[in-house]
């Protein structure tokens, strides 16, 4: 996706011909707070995604990736680092993960 999670939920709104209003009460979300997250000016609450997914239909699991791409890439560019981070980032998953599971493997 090459816009936000705001400029999204802001098109498929629009698509489905919710108001502010309409959608902020079907996510529980007030309409003023709905605008900021819609023109970036405010970040959506994690647990917000899976009723999203509900009335849009759409895939829990894509959500929650391109949230978590753009909070990343948010934290990136706020830090003033560049991609290479995100290899850094790649390392350190194998590596918590294979650590994780030697432990899980230890006997009790």
């Amino acid at each position: 996706m090459n816009k936000s999670i705001g400029e999204y939920i802001h098109n498929l709104r629009k698509q489905r011909g919710f108001t502010l209003t309409q959608l902020g009460a079907l996510l529980s979300i007030d309409s003023g707070a709905l605008s900021k997250i819609e023109n970036g000016k405010k970040n959506i609450d994690p647990k917000c995604l899976s009723k999203i997914a509900e009335v849009f239909s759409l895939d829990l699991d894509e959500l929650k990736d391109e949230f978590l791409s753009e909070k990343f890439a948010y934290e990136i560019i706020s830090n003033a680092r560049d991609e290479s981070v995100l290899k850094l980032a790649e390392e350190k998953i194998k590596y918590i993960r294979s650590k994780n599971s030697k432990q899980s493997e230890l006997p009790l």
